[in-house]
């Protein structure tokens, strides 16, 4: 694909419903992977390493958020950053690019998971083009695979216009 010519068009946009259903899936997912940090945590308990607990015991009320925040970004870092996609996208078939089609960079999806944490963001997404503060912020777009993968095909197949082919 010719990054120079491609270009991320609101045509490429998951839907709003979709993006929904990726926000219920994800806030399931996050629960679930604070559940399995927590399993872990009373494993080491059990195993008579009680230094991890104790540590997140003293933190108290702010170190407890930090902690919390912590997972949160570690969830969609561990997803977003390898395969642009979180579990919410794996099921609606959806994925996160930046506006000329490329992968994003750790920094780009770090930002953007940032941002989650601002009030009320769950909701930007509703507005006309369906992008929410976590994308417009982070520059990043959320697209239907399907779609977005037509469209660098198209594009890919008109860069081909009289090039010449190896026989």
């Amino acid at each position: 694909m010719d990054q120079n010519n491609f270009l991320v068009t609101a045509d490429l946009y998951a839907s709003k419903e979709k993006r929904f259903i990726n926000m219920v899936i994800d806030t399931i997912g996050y629960y679930a992977f604070s559940f399995i940090i927590g399993l872990i945590l009373g494993v080491f308990e059990l195993l008579g390493i009680s230094g991890p607990l104790n540590f997140i015991a003293s933190m108290g009320t702010i170190g407890s958020f930090i902690f919390s925040i912590s997972i949160m970004l570690a969830y969609f870092c561990l997803l977003e950053v390898p395969f642009q996609k979180s579990l919410g996208k794996f099921a609606t078939k959806t994925i996160v690019v930046m506006e000329d089609g490329s992968k994003p960079t750790f920094q780009d999806i770090f930002i953007r998971s940032l941002c989650r944490l601002i009030p009320f963001e769950a909701f930007s997404f509703l507005g006309q083009d369906g992008r929410g503060w976590h994308d417009s912020m982070s520059n990043t777009y959320v697209v239907e695979i399907d779609r977005f993968e037509a469209k660098k095909r198209s594009l890919h197949e008109l860069n081909q216009i009289g090039v010449a082919q190896e026989l």
